[in-house]
């Protein structure tokens, strides 16, 4: 069984590589990703490559093997799926679960996990709105979603949240505070304008969003 350390690190290389067009990730990213030195990155890249989880090159990056990709998508879908656990049958608010996801994903059984996923009615996402990877240990599938970041939606589009990217407490926080929750329902009343600030109109409020903002915001058109 891969340890912990080893499922964190395929875990960020798949959630890196995704974001740049499923490019190398380099050394430097890694290393910030989770809180270590460069050092320590090249040496636990080392033990990657010797398993065949990941291929690294010198000055290019580091790429999954397929074997590490599958890896990384267990993980992924451990942690989504215990997120969706959390607030569905504990009641947890979504700001207060990523945390025990992290410590849990590591610590359950694909078996536990399949007979979550069955509980919970195979939900397609977790309370952020991220896609879970269907399937089970022995295959399981990329999950895939669709939307654009709020930040790029033009002037009088309706939309709905789907997605949210920055799940960090505060942010989820003031979210909730604003009405900006999965699956609720806005209009753009100004798209991003010359001080980088989206106007949106939800729940019969108005809420002025900075670009950076808006773009952790997964929408869905309405017509």
């Amino acid at each position: 069984m891969p340890s912990l350390t080893v499922e964190n690190y395929v875990k960020a290389i798949y959630q890196i590589s995704a974001t740049q067009a499923d490019q190398p990730v380099s050394t430097g990213q890694l290393a910030t990703a989770l809180g270590v030195t460069p050092g320590t990155v090249t040496s636990m890249l080392k033990t990657l490559d010797a398993a065949r989880l990941a291929a690294h090159t010198p000055y290019e990056g580091v790429a999954l093997s397929e074997t590490g990709r599958a890896l990384a998508l267990r993980v992924i879908r451990r942690h989504r799926l215990i997120e969706q656990f959390l607030v569905q049958t504990l009641e947890m608010t979504w700001d207060e679960v990523h945390e025990e996801a992290e410590h849990m994903e590591h610590a359950v059984s694909d078996l536990l996990i399949d007979r979550i996923d069955a509980f919970l009615g195979q939900p397609d996402v977790d309370p952020h709105g991220d896609p879970i990877p269907r399937g089970n240990a022995d295959r399981i599938a990329e999950a895939t979603d669709a939307g654009h970041p709020l930040s790029a939606a033009a002037a009088g589009e309706r939309f709905r949240v789907t997605r949210v990217l920055d799940q960090s407490p505060p942010f989820l926080r003031y979210l909730s505070d604003s009405g900006l929750v999965l699956d609720a329902v806005g209009r753009v009343e100004r798209a991003v304008d010359d001080a980088g600030v989206v106007q949106v109109r939800i729940g019969g409020g108005a809420v002025a969003l900075p670009r950076e903002a808006a773009a952790s915001l997964i929408v869905t058109p309405l017509s």
